[in-house]
């Protein structure tokens, strides 16, 4: 959601107004905020292998802009998601969970796959 006609997305959070919800419902502000460009990406890359610079964590997510990067970071580190040390960016223990627990959809979306392409045949 805006802050205003010209300013920058906030960062999703229960509560807030969000995508799809204007109390913030949880899930709804999860999905608004996992539904931005590079989210996912830049979990999975520190889920993958933690501690990574800003300049590493940029090569790894080939092709995303400093902006960008830097405002999903700011994004995830405000939802508490990732977090910045000395040596680089982390996921947070309630990162890591989210992880595990997004970890169970690749599950349910094997199954899909396999569903779909035996009723394609």
């Amino acid at each position: 959601m805006a802050d205003g006609p010209a300013g920058p997305p906030s960062t999703p959070l229960p509560g807030r107004p969000v995508r799809g919800s204007a109390t913030g419902r949880p899930i709804m502000a999860l999905f608004d905020l996992l539904g931005r460009r590079w989210t996912l990406r830049v979990i999975w890359e520190l889920a993958q292998s933690p501690a990574a610079t800003f300049r590493e964590l940029q090569q790894r997510c080939d092709g995303v802009s400093s902006s960008v990067l830097a405002q999903r970071l700011a994004e995830l580190d405000e939802a508490a998601i990732v977090r910045r040390g000395d040596r680089g960016y982390t996921l947070t223990e309630d990162g890591r969970a989210l992880c595990a627990d997004l970890m169970r959809l690749e599950t349910w979306a094997e199954r899909w796959a396999a569903r779909t392409a035996s009723s394609a045949e």
